[in-house]
C-alpha cells in the first residue's frame, strides 16, 4: 500500500533563552506512534482541496504548488496540503493560521467546530483567509517500510510556523494527552534521557532546528531552497535495524538532504547515532 498523503506544522516561538518548538504527546491508543511525542499534524482530507475551502486562502494557487516544490502534484492537491496543515494544527494545537486571526476569532471558531461546522464552513462564516504566507514548506518524510516499528505510512509535508502572538498552543485532550514547548536541544536531551518517545522524523528535525538561534532565521532558510524529500532506506547494521538518510553510503541518493548523522540506529529502545549524542550536531 503507498504512503497516505500527510501535513505537520511545526509550531515555534522565540523565548529568553532561544527558538522553542511546539510538540504534543500522542494518545497511548492511537493506531500512530501511539505515546510518541509529534508535531500537530494528520493525514490530508478530500475536503481539504474543496474548491469552496481553496478560495479561503489568501494566494493564487500556482503559488503555493511551486513553494511546495512537487511539480508532479496537480495545483489542487498541493494547495490542499497547505489546507491540512492549517486544519491540523486548529483541530490539535488550538492555533488559527488565518490572517488577522485574534483570540476572539480562535473562541468563536472552536465554538462553531464542537458545533459541528467543518473548518472550510468555519473560516467562511468568520471571513478570514488561511495566512499561507507564513505557513512556510521544510521537508518531505516518506515512512519507511519497517513493520516491525511503524505500522502505517505516510507521505508527509511538514511546514513551519511562527505562532501568532495572540494565541496560546495547547494540545486537544482527544488525540493528544499533553504538550509542551521546549528548545530543540532540550527536546533531544530529554528522549536521550528517555523521558520522549521521538520517530526518526522527528530526532532529525531536532536536530536541524537546534542550528537554529531564532525563528526568522529558520523560516528564512527554509524560503531559500526547495524542501528536501527524506525517505529514510532501512537497513541491519551488526543485526540492528537501523535507517539510513540521503547522503549515506547505503542511500540510493547521494546528495545530503539534512545536518547531523546520516544514519541512526535502533538500540537501546530507540532511535540514536552510532557515535552518541553529539553526534546530532556534528
Amino acid at each position: 500500500m503507498p504512503p497516505r498523503a500527510a501535513a505537520t506544522v511545526v509550531l515555534l516561538r522565540d523565548a529568553v533563552d532561544g527558538m522553542e518548538v511546539f510538540m504534543v504527546k500522542r494518545h497511548g491508543l492511537s493506531e500512530v506512534l501511539g505515546g510518541a511525542h509529534v508535531f500537530p499534524g494528520g493525514k490530508l482530507d478530500p475536503a481539504d482541496a474543496d474548491p469552496n475551502v481553496l478560495e479561503q486562502l489568501s494566494a493564487p494557487l500556482d503559488g503555493l504548488h511551486a513553494a511546495l516544490g512537487e511539480p508532479e502534484l496537480d495545483t489542487a492537491t498541493a494547495a490542499g496540503l497547505f489546507v491540512a496543515a492549517c486544519r491540523e494544527t486548529f483541530e490539535e494545537a488550538g492555533v488559527l493560521l488565518a490572517e488577522g486571526a485574534t483570540a476572539q476569532h480562535l473562541e468563536v471558531a472552536q465554538t462553531r467546530a464542537r458545533a459541528g461546522l467543518s473548518f472550510g464552513e468555519i473560516l467562511a462564516r468568520l471571513e478570514l483567509r488561511l495566512d499561507w504566507s507564513n505557513v512556510v514548506p521544510w521537508s518531505r518524510w516518506i515512512t519507511p517500510r519497517m513493520p516491525a516499528l511503524f505500522n502505517q505510512r505516510f507521505d508527509a509535508r511538514f511546514f513551519l510556523a511562527a505562532v501568532p502572538n495572540d494565541q496560546e498552543a495547547r494540545h486537544d485532550n482527544h488525540e493528544a494527552t499533553g504538550s509542551f514547548w521546549l528548545r530543540p536541544r532540550v527536546v533531544l536531551e530529554q528522549y536521550w534521557a528517555g523521558k520522549l518517545n521521538l520517530a526518526p522524523a522527528q530526532i532529525m528535525s531536532m536536530a536541524a532546528l537546534a542550528r537554529h538561534p531564532h525563528v526568522a532565521d529558520v523560516l528564512a532558510t527554509a524560503r531559500g531552497r526547495r524542501p528536501p524529500v527524506i525517505q529514510p532506506e532501512p537497513f541491519t547494521h551488526e543485526q540492528m535495524r537501523a535507517v539510513a538518510f540521503p547522503g549515506n553510503e547505503r542511500h540510493p541518493i547521494v546528495e545530503r538532504a539534512l545536518p547531523g548523522p546520516s544514519f541512526l540506529v535502533y538500540r537501546n529502545g530507540r532511535f540514536e547515532p552510532l557515535d552518541g549524542f553529539e553526534a546530532l550536531f556534528a
